[in-house]
């Protein structure tokens, strides 16, 4: 082995190894398993070397060859496998589920192996400790993993039953990128921490890209909500008992997507926090 392979081969056994699982989707008649680049930019950028995981057959039984695990990140994905949660609740009819179907094409198919990985992994951060930052569909994952629940359609479910003014569109097919709405962050949460410079005390708003149909509806036992939509959607929740960011420690879920909440033009993010749930660097 030459010298610089050496010094590779040491430096990642430093650095923190964070799981993130692909998506699929279908070029050339082939799938093509990806990774949205701003998650693993801000992953390297950080100090960490992301570890993909293939959404593939069976990788679901081999996710501990993926040791050392010093932290996993979930993010965006197609709707979760209603059969893990108790989602008769909904009462939709079979005409009302396929309208959704029509409106939300892209996201509401169902890809149970990345389901499987996913809540394997959700589960094993629980277990273990190990440092977990969900983000939109990861967040939902998380909840799920503990025994939450969702909304199946969070226009059909949610916005609807509120006064107008409080209604929120929590996505935009017209402008993915740059789709904002405001949520209200919790004080002396982690999320007030990071945007503690950007916010209002009297207000404690901020303004978010989303990009999603469902959300959490029955937070699990175990979270803490972070903020709310003014619809009264959960938009960011953590676990108190395993929050510790001297040491990398923490488990949460973030509806929103501060990876993407950047300036068009110069690429700066739209608040000096929006990286920080990457900052927080889970050690070897």
């Amino acid at each position: 082995m030459s010298r610089g392979e050496m010094a590779s081969s040491d430096l990642s056994m430093i650095l923190p190894r964070v799981l993130i699982v692909s998506r699929r989707t279908v070029r050339k008649n082939k799938f093509v398993d990806f990774v949205g680049e701003y998650h693993l930019d801000l992953i390297v950028s950080y100090g960490a070397v992301p570890v993909i995981v293939p959404r593939v057959s069976g990788v679901h039984m081999l996710l501990e060859s993926f040791e050392p695990i010093h932290g996993v990140l979930l993010c965006e994905g197609e709707d979760i496998d209603p059969s893990h949660y108790d989602a008769e609740l909904s009462g939709f009819s079979p005409e009302e589920l396929e309208e959704i179907r029509k409106v939300h094409a892209s996201d509401t198919s169902i890809d149970r192996e990345k389901d499987t990985i996913e809540l394997r992994l959700a589960k094993l951060c629980l277990e273990r400790n190990i440092p977990y930052l969900g983000i939109c569909r990861g967040s939902q994952v998380l909840n799920v993993a503990c025994g939450g629940t969702l909304y199946q359609d969070v226009e059909k479910e949610l916005s609807k039953k509120v006064p107008e003014e409080q209604r929120v569109a929590h996505m935009d097919y017209e402008n993915y990128d740059g789709h904002r709405h405001v949520i209200k962050v919790l004080k002396n949460t982690p999320l007030h921490q990071w945007f503690k410079h950007s916010l209002e005390e009297d207000k404690m708003e901020m303004m978010v890209n989303s990009y999603h149909h469902q959300g959490v509806s029955k937070l699990a036992q175990r979270f803490v909500p972070m903020a709310f939509a003014p619809d009264g959607l959960i938009e960011g929740f953590y676990d108190p008992d395993a929050y510790n960011p001297e040491e990398g420690k923490f488990i949460m879920g973030l509806q929103f997507h501060p990876e993407r909440m950047r300036n068009q033009d110069s690429d700066d993010f739209d608040y000096p926090g929006c990286p920080s749930a990457y900052k927080v660097k889970p050690r070897p």
